[in-house]
């Protein structure tokens, strides 16, 4: 059974005789990877990319592009992206390479010899348990909005979700009773997170105090409202933790991702096991997970060099 092909996303430039496919791929990625329109916006663009410099190579379409020609589109791309933009490029070939052979429309992968770029890995940025403390207390009083900032925040660091989460957060995948939060996350996948005791008092007096007076005629079942009644953007959010680290007089750039890497740190600094957090956070791989694990070792190392005394001039 063929699968639907949906419209092409915006700004496609494949060549007729390569798009075809490339579609296919897109539409598998929708419809049976479930991945969001912001990932499959960008493997389209890179392909479609890859797909003008083999036509201009004199390859007739993917099922007849040889290996090399894939191998000398990345090299060509030189000095012009980011490692982490061309490792992305090669990443959409690889998938599609492999596509291509699952679905019968290639024999071989021509990826399968292709390097990229080596990417080094740089530990997430933290805050102390004392910083994330001030973060917390910054709203203060009982207006509405100071109840939901300070919820906010505190789900932020109980549950340690994106901020797409957060954003996008209902009042049916809360269950305070029990302790958790039902959250979709990358590619729509389902996990169970907990809250924690903080965080459900805060949410208890937002969605008693403070929610109520932010509903509007037409609001939904958002969770984290607007003073419109609306839900809050990924955009506000941001805002949001920004001015309260302000407040808070914290000098570290603070953003809401910094809050999810300060639930992992300091949970695996508590002794958590690595393979609870990697579902806490929603990583589909625990190679993901780990880097947290460098981040006390790298802190341990900075006190021994500013304090051991053999290591002062």
């Amino acid at each position: 059974m063929r699968r639907p092909v949906p419209k092409r996303l915006a700004g496609s430039r494949a060549p007729g005789r390569f798009a075809g496919d490339v579609d296919r791929f897109i539409a598998f990625l929708e419809l049976e990877r479930g991945l969001s329109r912001h990932t499959r916006e960008a493997y389209q663009r890179d392909l479609d990319q890859a797909s003008a410099f083999l036509s201009r190579s004199g390859v007739a379409d993917w099922r007849a592009a040889p290996a090399q020609t894939a191998g000398e589109w990345i090299g060509s791309l030189g000095r012009g992206f980011a490692p982490a933009s061309l490792a992305r490029k090669l990443a959409a070939l690889r998938a599609f390479a492999r596509f291509l052979v699952r679905e019968g429309l290639r024999k071989d992968d021509f990826s399968a010899l292709l390097s990229g770029p080596k990417l080094v890995r740089r530990l997430p940025g933290t805050l102390t348990p004392e910083e994330v403390g001030r973060l917390l207390s910054a709203p203060t009083g009982a207006s509405p909005a100071a109840l939901r900032d300070r919820a906010i925040l505190e789900v932020f660091y109980s549950s340690g979700l994106r901020v797409s989460e957060v954003a996008q957060l209902t009042l049916q995948q809360l269950d305070l009773e029990g302790g958790y939060l039902r959250v979709f996350g990358k590619g729509s996948k389902e996990r169970i997170v907990p809250v924690g005791g903080r965080a459900r008092d805060a949410l208890t007096s937002y969605l008693a105090s403070g929610r109520p007076h932010l509903v509007k005629p037409r609001t939904g079942s958002q969770l984290f409202l607007s003073n419109r009644g609306t839900s809050l953007s990924r955009v506000r959010l941001w805002m949001i933790v920004r001015a309260y680290a302000r407040r808070a007089g914290i000098t570290k750039p603070v953003k809401p991702h910094l809050l999810r890497h300060c639930f992992a740190t300091h949970l695996l600094g508590g002794g958590a096991d690595l393979r609870a957090i990697q579902e806490m956070l929603g990583h589909a791989s625990i190679s993901t997970t780990q880097i947290y694990t460098a981040v006390e070792p790298a802190r341990l190392l900075e006190h021994h060099a500013r304090y051991h005394p053999r290591n002062r001039g």
